[in-house]
């Protein structure tokens, strides 16, 4: 049998994008920052859930947060889940618009 330790992370990347909500998130935050708030109004979720997918994001080092006074701007910080998410939609998704 192979050696499936170079799959992991991978995987774990693979599993963290296999939401909906967080592949939208992540799509959206390809080419600029943005904060909960806004993210929760374009895509008509409670401010919490998009802070559970955040979260999760977060914890697989895929979104990172940079606070600007009160609030958070979240920015894709992996760039394999930059070129992986680009394949997957197209280079200019248009999510947060």
């Amino acid at each position: 049998m192979k050696n499936l330790t170079n799959y992991e992370e991978p995987a774990r990347l693979l599993k963290a994008l296999a939401h909906p909500t967080r592949l939208c998130i992540v799509a959206g935050l390809l080419n600029d920052t943005c904060n909960v708030n806004k993210m929760k109004d374009c895509l008509a979720l409670p401010q919490s859930t998009v802070s559970q997918q955040l979260a999760i994001l977060r914890a697989q080092g895929i979104v990172d947060g940079v606070r600007n006074g009160t609030e958070v701007y979240y920015k894709v910080t992996n760039e394999k889940v930059k070129e992986l998410v680009k394949v997957l939609l197209g280079d200019n998704p248009e999510v947060f618009k």
